[in-house]
């Protein structure tokens, strides 16, 4: 589960104007700025609204299938153990009951769903203070030209060498099929598009690489 990062800022907020990330190009070389959007990257960071998203989504991906049988599905002679009376010996029914070894188990785990909710309005929310946490940290960089990647993953390796990138999200507008196979072969490196990214996969990556064209929609 990644760790909200504490942000050590007077108010947790950039000053106004100072939105500005460096753009680099696909062979790594620095071609300019870009000015993020105040209304995204600009948004006070509430540390605990990131960790119930975390949180949601966490439990959101575990499932409970973890089965146990009760007396009544596990196999054996369902006949009277022994005599009521007249034994010396405590009264039993059939040998399937959760006393004797291999009769059923009480109260063992079932299948079962657990899901959380998160309303809309805090999971947007949410959205928009992780992407403003990248910002304060830091940690975002924009990339242009990524929609002329060759495919080979030697490219995409260079360029996070330059940028000195061992672990990161790459946001690009829309699905890039060459650019995703470059990376799928470089450990701690994902790739998503623009409508696909979430709170968790923003925060459990260190640096975030987003494109010109996933930026202008993000407005």
């Amino acid at each position: 589960m990644p760790r909200v990062k504490k942000v050590t800022t007077q108010d947790d907020k950039p000053k106004r104007g100072s939105l500005s990330v460096p753009v680099y190009s696909l062979a790594g070389r620095a071609s300019g700025t870009y000015v993020l959007p105040k209304e995204v990257f600009g948004a006070k960071v509430n540390e605990k609204l990131l960790a119930q998203a975390i949180r949601v989504y966490m439990t959101n991906l575990k499932t409970f299938t973890a089965s146990t049988k009760t007396r009544g599905e596990v196999r054996g002679s369902t006949a009277k153990i022994w005599k009521q009376k007249g034994t010396g010996r405590a009264r039993h029914g059939a040998r399937t009951a959760p006393i004797f070894v291999g009769g059923g188990v009480v109260f063992g785990p079932r299948p079962r769903k657990v899901r959380l909710a998160l309303p809309k309005k805090m999971k947007r929310k949410a959205l928009i203070n992780a992407l403003s946490s990248k910002f304060v940290e830091k940690d975002i960089l924009a990339i242009s030209g990524l929609e002329k990647s060759t495919g080979k993953t030697k490219q995409m390796a260079n360029l996070l060498a330059k940028l000195n990138i061992k672990n990161a999200l790459i946001v690009t507008g829309k699905k890039q099929d060459n650019a995703l196979r470059a990376v799928r072969n470089i450990p701690g490196v994902d790739i998503l598009p623009i409508n696909l990214i979430n709170t968790y996969e923003i925060l459990r990556h260190q640096k975030l690489l987003v494109t010109k064209d996933a930026l202008e929609n993000l407005k």
